[in-house]
């Protein structure tokens, strides 16, 4: 399952409830969920828990327009919007998390 999450950690909730929730898959960091792929974050330590039972993404063009792409955690890996696609095309379910 591809879990897709557009808000930042900081003023919502969806990325703390979908990381409780999902044991595999893949999490896509699209527009603020962004800010949760950096180094030295507050979510920083259970995005890297995470990192060893799901594959964690982020689109690159957003990640880029907040001038975050030097921060990156390791392990994260960048897509873009053919990226996007892929993702989606190849997980036989996707969840977005609002």
């Amino acid at each position: 399952m591809l879990h897709i999450i557009n808000k930042s950690p900081l003023g919502n909730v969806s990325l703390d409830s979908c990381l409780r929730v999902a044991k595999s898959g893949e999490i896509l960091l699209i527009e603020d969920a962004v800010y949760a792929a950096t180094r030295g974050n507050a979510f920083e330590a259970r995005i890297s828990e995470a990192l060893g039972r799901l594959k964690i993404h982020v689109l690159l063009p957003d990640l880029e327009a907040r001038g975050l792409a030097d921060r990156l955690m390791d392990g994260i890996s960048k897509v873009d919007y053919g990226g996007f696609v892929d993702l989606v095309a190849a997980n036989k379910n996707c969840q977005s998390w609002l």
